[in-house]
C-alpha cells in the first residue's frame, strides 16, 4: 500500500485553499448579482464568494470603475455595461416608462424639445426625445450620445457626483464640441458646485451644438439619481417661463419611480462600508 505523508496531504489541502484566478474571482462576484434589481453589500459578496473581504472590495471597486457594477447607498448593483442598452433595470426601463407621459405633456406645454438621458461615464445616453417638428432641428437622437460636460442633462447628473469622482472620470481631459464648450476641469467644477448649491438646475448655451441651449434637472429613483430631463431651445432664449414646468415634470417622474418596488432581499438594504 502506498503511504501518503502528512506533508503531501497538507500540500493538497493548501492547493484547495489557494484563491481562484482573477477571472474566476470576477465570475464568482458577478454571479452574486443574479437579478437586475439585486443589491449586494460587501459582507454578503465576501461571504457568498468565500473571498477575503479586502479582495472582494478591491474587485468590486474595479468593476465599478469599469462600469460593470454601480455603487449605491444600499450596496452594489449591476452597472450599465452589464445590463447593456436594453433598459432592463429600474434605472432604465422604469425610468422611461414613468417619464414618457410627462415628457409628452412637457413638450406640448412648452413647445420645446424634451430629452431624457442617463449618464454613462463621461457621456450621456439619450433614452427618449419628444418635440414634434421642432425635434428634427435638434441634432440628437434616441440611443445617441453626447459629452456629458457639454449638456444640461450631463451637468445635472455630474453634479450628483463628488468632485473626486468627477476628477477620476475626466482624468483624460474634456472633449471640445463647439467654441463654447468647457475645456477646463476647474471651470466644470465651478459650474457643478453652483448646481449643487443652487436649485439643481443645469444649463448650457451652445456648448454641445451651436445655436442651441438647454436647461436640465436630475430625476431621482429610490436609490438616488437615475437620469435627467432637459428642455432645448435657441441658444440665447430665456428659460424663465418653462423652468417651473420642467421642475414639476421631473418631480412627478421621480415620485412615480420612488413608488416602484423591485424584488428585494434582506441584504439589499445594508450599506456597504469601506474595507479596512
Amino acid at each position: 500500500m502506498t503511504s501518503i505523508s502528512s506533508t503531501s496531504v497538507g500540500s493538497v489541502m493548501e492547493q484547495h485553499r489557494l484563491p481562484p484566478s482573477m477571472i474566476e474571482r470576477v465570475t464568482l462576484i458577478m454571479d452574486c448579482f443574479d437579478r437586475p434589481h439585486t443589491r449586494r453589500a460587501l459582507e454578503h459578496v465576501a461571504q457568498k464568494t468565500g473571498l477575503p473581504r479586502s479582495t472582494a472590495y478591491r474587485i468590486l471597486e474595479q468593476l465599478v470603475r469599469l462600469r460593470w457594477l454601480d455603487r449605491t447607498e444600499t450596496g452594489y448593483k449591476l452597472g450599465l455595461r452589464s445590463l447593456g442598452l436594453g433598459g432592463r433595470e429600474i434605472g432604465r426601463g422604469a425610468l422611461r416608462a414613468a417619464a414618457a407621459p410627462k415628457l409628452l405633456e412637457l413638450a406640448l406645454r412648452t413647445d420645446l424639445v424634451v430629452h431624457l438621458a442617463v449618464l454613462d461615464g463621461t457621456e450621456v445616453y439619450y433614452l427618449d426625445k419628444v418635440g414634434g417638428r421642432a425635434a428634427f432641428d435638434v441634432p440628437t437622437s434616441v440611443a445617441g450620445r453626447a459629452p456629458a460636460h457639454c449638456t444640461a442633462v450631463g451637468k445635472a447628473m455630474l453634479a450628483c457626483m463628488t468632485p473626486e469622482q468627477v476628477d477620476v472620470e475626466y482624468r483624460g481631459g474634456l472633449e471640445r464640441r463647439t467654441a463654447r464648450s468647457i475645456e477646463s476641469i476647474f471651470v466644470l467644477h465651478r459650474q457643478l458646485s453652483q448646481i449643487r448649491c443652487g436649485t439643481g438646475l443645469a444649463t448650457e448655451r451652445g456648448e454641445c451644438f451651436a445655436g442651441f441651449g438647454c436647461v436640465g434637472m436630475v430625476v431621482h429613483g429610490p436609490d438616488g439619481p437615475v437620469g435627467a430631463v432637459s428642455l432645448t431651445a435657441a441658444a440665447y432664449g430665456s428659460f424663465e417661463r418653462v423652468v417651473p414646468l420642467l421642475v414639476k415634470a421631473v418631480r412627478a417622474v421621480s415620485d412615480d419611480l420612488c413608488k416602484y418596488q423591485g424584488p428585494n432581499e434582506p441584504d439589499q438594504l445594508v450599506p456597504s462600508p469601506v474595507a479596512s
